[in-house]
Order: C-alpha cells, then structure tokens, then sequence
C-alpha cells in the first residue's frame, strides 16, 4: 500500500484541524487502496517530518505529499519542499514525491458554488451578490489570480455580481465588497469564504460584517467532496509524473551500457 500525506496549514484554532481531519476523511473512504495520514506544516502536530518518519517505520516506501493549499505561495514553494528534502536525507532508500497543491480547480470553484447554494440562495437569483472572502498576499499578482476567482465563481449563474475581499489588509475589504455589490444592484450578499477550513481570518470577516442583516455567511469548502476527489488527482498525477521520471533515468542509464 502506498501512502499519501494530506499536508495543511495549521491553527492554534481547534475549528482548522477538525475541519481539515473530516476533510481527509472523506479521502480515506475515496481511497482504501491508501495509507492517508494527514500532517501540518505549522502550529498543529503532526508535523510532515513526524508523519513521514511514521510511514517510513510502517513499511511503507513511497510517500507523497499533497498540499492542501488553495495558492502556490511561500508554504508551497519553500516550507513544504524543506521539510520533504530534510525528511528524503534521512530516508534515501524511500520516494518522497510533492504533488501540486489544490489550487483554484474548477471543482473547488464548484465547491464554493455549492456552498453559496447551501444558504437558500438560487443559482437564477438576480438580487444576489457574492463577496468572495480570501486570504490576501503581499503579492499583488497572487491576490489578481485570487481576484479572478470570484468571475468564474460568477459564471453560469444570474448573481448580480461577485467581488473578492481579503481578511487581511490587501483591498477590498469585506465592507468595500459589499458596498461594491450594492452599487451593482445586489440587495442580498452573500460572503463565500476561500478557505478550506475556519479560522481567526474567517473569524475577522463574519465579525467586520456582524451588522449587515442583508449578509450571510456561506460555510468554508471543508469537507466537501471536491476536495477529496482533487486531493487524488493530485496524488495519481504525482505517482504518474515520478514513474515517467524514474523510466526516463532507468532509459538513460540502459542506453549508455
């Protein structure tokens, strides 16, 4: 059996591993053919290091990591590639492979969709606008990618429009979205979080627009089923990429005796 580490952020909010947790759940069920663990990459044991070291004792000799992220930003670029190279020193004799993070996937789009839907709110209704709540980055091209987001979140729908905010201090805020969506037309707003699992940052969002009775709050992607079925693409096409690779050195090797 091999295995797959779902790899997260982390919380010191108890809100962010337990969403997270029935998240992989779901992908445990998905896929009986794998060992799945699941590590953090800060604040929340395991740590990727723990859990790999864990695999390695089990038996198991590839192990790949699939980042439950929604950017390939910082953790996806440095952290998790560190921990990975650190724990592959360690473990010559094992296949430590790193699958490309969720992303802004179509299915996750559709998660969102979903969960806007899961509030009462029609796919055909015209007086509503969504304010699509994100993180924010100090770069401003990761936050135009995320800005994007919200029109395809628009696409094939009757909302009125759909605005990404940030929890963090990168503009628009949740208030300037929902007065963005009013100057729209929209007379009923609904906040959709772009996050996996709750938290201080979603927390901050809800409370910025605590007294808007025309605002509800869609719940996080969680453990909707997208994410399970996005999580194994990524593994199967990281398991697909390192066996081509392993091939093409095994070729090489051949054609040079």
């Amino acid at each position: 059996m091999s295995a797959l580490i779902a790899v997260a952020h982390g919380s010191r909010d108890s809100r962010s591993s337990a969403a997270i947790h029935r998240a992989v759940d779901v992908l445990r069920r998905r896929r009986p053919d794998l060992d799945v663990r699941v590590a953090f990459l800060d604040l929340t044991e395991p740590g990727v290091g723990q859990v790999v070291d864990a695999l390695v004792d089990a038996g198991h000799t590839r192990v790949v990591a699939v980042p439950l992220l929604l950017g390939k930003a910082f953790h996806a670029r440095v952290d998790l590639p560190a921990l990975l190279d650190a724990a592959q020193t360690r473990h010559p004799q094992v296949s430590i492979v790193q699958a490309d993070v969720l992303g802004d996937d179509r299915l996750l789009i559709e998660a969102v969709r979903d969960r806007i839907t899961d509030t009462g709110v029609a796919v055909d209704d015209s007086t509503v606008g969504i304010a699509l709540a994100a993180v924010g980055s100090s770069a401003a091209p990761a936050n135009q990618r995320t800005r994007v987001i919200a029109q395809k979140l628009l696409a094939g729908t009757g909302w009125v429009g759909a605005v990404t905010c940030f929890a963090t201090s990168v503009s628009p805020s949740a208030t300037d979205a929902v007065a963005q969506l009013h100057a729209m037309g929209a007379t009923r707003i609904v906040v959709a979080p772009w996050f996996l699992a709750p938290g201080l940052l979603t927390d901050r969002v809800e409370a910025a627009l605590s007294d808007r009775p025309d605002v509800v709050h869609a719940d996080v992607i969680g453990a909707h089923p997208a994410v399970a079925e996005l999580a194994s693409r990524r593994y199967d096409s990281a398991v697909a990429r390192a066996t081509s690779v392993a091939s093409a050195i095994v070729g090489t090797r051949v054609a040079r005796t």
